[in-house]
């Protein structure tokens, strides 16, 4: 692919003959939206804090909200930290984020020959946060930015709230991906993963999966957030490239407070298998990177219900992180928003969520990326 400079920018150059003015070079900063996590033992609180204090998180007006952060960061530090210490005291999402960063970078220079390309992560909720990460793709010399989230299926509470910290951080003109939960490359990653995990084990039989995403409350999804369905097309653009005669389920974790959540829950799954004796794969569907969620919710904690139960085998697939089915399919993104500058986009291009969606990234003021 050939992609145009934005604009005839003049360099620090002599001009190279009557009339004629040397070119920069296009250069575009990918900017990798993702949660974010304490890098340290003393960073739980405040990243604890970032998070409930986030509009999209808990939706009170200001002084409220910001006093029942401080009290929700207050009374969740301790167990967090010692989630944390089971990783080594911090979370592995930004190293992890650079590995996709680097292994991204490397594959656009392959598919596009006359525009540099540079990745910058842009956490939510701790450092590198996302203004950090405008500032530096300005530092560097961005002509334009491409907004790539590491969520591939949208929600207000995960990309929405990332796009509206960049917009108040950049006047970059920008390219955006809203989601892409359903294309085929990612299925592809997702089901290569799933199958070689199966068979590094022997190949158990009848294996249950068990496609565990993040979850939300009832409330998020009954404003018209799109996040659910989306799972739902995740799991099923996988599930056409598994056996036919497996049996797959769709299921949420994470849940914290009295509120509803979606469901049915990871845990509830779980002993639902311990009752039926079916042995699990789980594989998590909404989560790139490996972080809290994975090595310490499934890994651990889950691990452990399922030894109890005595079930036949527990099997947990990999995150994507930089596996290059996974890169290649983010490239293809990359790749095909470099032609259309300004624009919001999702894998198939034009919106992908249905009517009653309101809060899809295509609806309202989200529409306009820029």
């Amino acid at each position: 692919m050939t992609a145009a400079p934005l604009e005839d920018t003049p360099s620090s150059e002599p001009e190279k003959g009557p009339g004629l003015r040397v070119m920069t070079s296009r250069r575009v900063a990918i900017i990798l939206f993702n949660l974010g996590g304490p890098d340290k033992q003393e960073s739980v609180r405040p990243f604890l804090f970032n998070l409930f204090n986030d509009k999209a998180i808990i939706g009170l007006p200001q002084p409220f909200r910001f006093l029942l952060a401080k009290l929700i960061s207050g009374s969740r530090e301790k167990l967090a930290k010692a989630n944390y210490a089971l990783m080594g005291g911090g979370s592995p999402i930004l190293p992890e984020t650079l590995k996709q960063a680097d292994a991204l970078e490397a594959a656009m220079a392959k598919r596009v020959s006359n525009v540099t390309f540079k990745c910058f992560p842009a956490m939510r909720y701790w450092k590198p946060f996302t203004k950090d990460a405008a500032k530096a793709a300005e530092a560097w010399g961005a002509t334009d930015a491409i907004l790539l989230p590491l969520y591939p299926q949208f929600s207000t509470t995960t990309t929405a709230s990332s796009l509206q910290a960049w917009r108040k951080s950049s006047k970059l003109p920008t390219s955006t991906i809203c989601c892409y939960p359903a294309g085929a490359k990612l299925a592809q990653a997702h089901a290569d993963s799933i199958l070689k995990t199966w068979r590094d084990a022997g190949s158990p039989a009848s294996p249950r999966l068990l496609f565990s995403a993040h979850g939300l409350p009832q409330s998020v999804i009954n404003r018209g957030d799109p996040y659910q369905w989306q799972v739902e097309q995740s799991v099923a653009a996988v599930r056409k490239l598994l056996p036919a005669d497996w049996d797959v389920r769709t299921c949420y974790q994470s849940r914290v407070g009295p509120l509803k959540w979606i469901g049915p829950s990871t845990e509830e799954e779980i002993h639902k298998a311990g009752t039926e004796g079916a042995g699990l794969l789980i594989c998590p569907i909404a989560f790139v990177s490996e972080h809290v969620e994975t090595l310490v919710e499934l890994d651990i904690e889950y691990a452990q219900v399922a030894k109890q139960l005595a079930l036949p085998f527990y099997l947990r697939v990999p995150a994507l992180g930089p596996d290059p089915r996974f890169i290649d399919a983010l490239a293809e993104l990359v790749e095909r928003a470099l032609s259309a500058p300004g624009k919001m986009q999702s894998e198939t291009g034009g919106r992908l969520c249905p009517a009653a969606y309101g809060l899809c990234a295509q609806a309202g003021s989200l529409g306009d990326a820029r």
